[in-house]
């Protein structure tokens, strides 16, 4: 018998270890297959709010915005890249070049995960294909391109996408703070039943563990 749990991943396809989070938790969900049935939402939020679409030199941002140096970046992106490797994601070894602006990249996300509108599994499907564009091959999230190309591949309706990146539908819901007001300030955040919190990029165990206690109901947070 399984239990039925509603999983919200709070997360940008900017944050190399959102990409992390995700592959862990599909592990642990795939480990757990005939214990639990998750329910997952994408949820919204934008590490960089104010960043121009044409985006940042990467050294130059994370120096600016953590004062780390060009040597603690790289060691950073090889453990990060090893780190991926082990979960069967791919971060290109060279890194990135840039860091983007991810609203529009958020705004489709909203759209995928209407349940009136998209079938079930899509907005997973588009997320993993966003992440992957970014950090397996170095494509901008800002792209219009990339983004149609990303909604195609996965089986969403490509115009109706483009009719979305022409306006400014699910803006209000994607710069809503609903999580940051609620005092998450990092990602990945993942919420079990709306009352169970696990930050950042765990090992596949922990997430293992939270998830058979939520499913058993012992869960404590």
């Amino acid at each position: 018998m399984t239990t039925a749990l509603k999983i919200d991943f709070v997360s940008d396809v900017s944050c190399p270890w959102c990409a992390i989070g995700l592959s862990a938790l599909e592990k642990a969900l795939e480990r757990l297959r005939d214990e639990v049935a998750a329910e997952m939402h994408f949820q919204p939020f934008e590490l960089n709010p104010g960043m121009p679409a044409e985006g940042q030199d990467i050294t130059e941002h994370l120096t600016q915005k953590y004062g780390s140096t060009p040597q603690q970046q790289a060691e950073s992106r090889e453990a990060i890249r090893l780190r991926g490797a082990s979960l069967g994601f791919v971060f290109r070894k060279e890194g990135r070049n840039r860091i983007y602006n991810t609203f529009d990249a958020h705004r489709l996300l909203h759209w995928a995960d209407l349940a009136t509108t998209q079938p079930a599994g899509l907005q997973r499907a588009l997320k993993k294909a966003l992440l992957e564009a970014y950090f397996t091959h170095g494509e901008s999230p800002a792209s219009h391109e990339v983004l149609l190309q990303a909604v195609g591949r996965v089986g969403l309706d490509s115009e109706r996408a483009r009719e979305i990146l022409a306006g400014d539908q699910y803006a209000d819901e994607v710069r809503e703070r609903l999580y940051q007001d609620a005092g998450i300030h990092a990602v990945p955040a993942v919420i079990i039943n709306d009352s169970y919190l696990i930050s950042g990029g765990q090992p596949v165990e922990v997430f293992e563990q939270a998830l058979r206690r939520m499913a058993s109901g012992k869960a404590e947070n």
